[in-house]
């Protein structure tokens, strides 16, 4: 795992250098001209933990927001035919547009039934 190293002698950060002439990489300091052999060839890792999918998210009041539009669309939890709807905001290369709907009555958010999701599509 990569880590933070210091310089021993004005105890700067040190940062990932090529020594050439060694053939190595080292941590070198830009104050003074202190170095050490890297010994993890690791200067930069990153994890992705999570898979970006449609996801309604925290929609903690939308049911009163007034600037939101209306659709009669029937809810699945409490039979409301009343929802306000959003497009899904997710940065993804797919351009499908994605519409989910808040019930106004009870608050539970659900996207369109009647609309195949590519998951679902064969």
């Amino acid at each position: 795992m990569a880590s933070l190293h210091f310089c021993s002698e004005c105890n700067n950060l040190l940062y990932p250098k090529a020594d050439p002439q060694r053939r190595i990489m080292v941590y070198a300091c830009r104050i003074c001209n202190y170095d050490e052999v890297g010994e993890n060839k690791c200067v930069y890792r990153n994890d992705l933990l999570t898979v970006t999918k449609e996801q309604i998210g925290v929609t903690g009041d939308l049911m009163n927001d007034t600037t939101l539009a209306h659709a009669d669309m029937q809810c699945p939890q409490c039979g409301n035919d009343d929802a306000v709807y959003f497009q899904d905001q997710s940065k993804r290369k797919e351009t499908r547009m994605i519409l989910f709907f808040v019930c106004t009555k009870c608050n539970h958010s659900f996207t369109d039934p009647t609309v195949a999701r590519p998951q679902d599509v064969d």
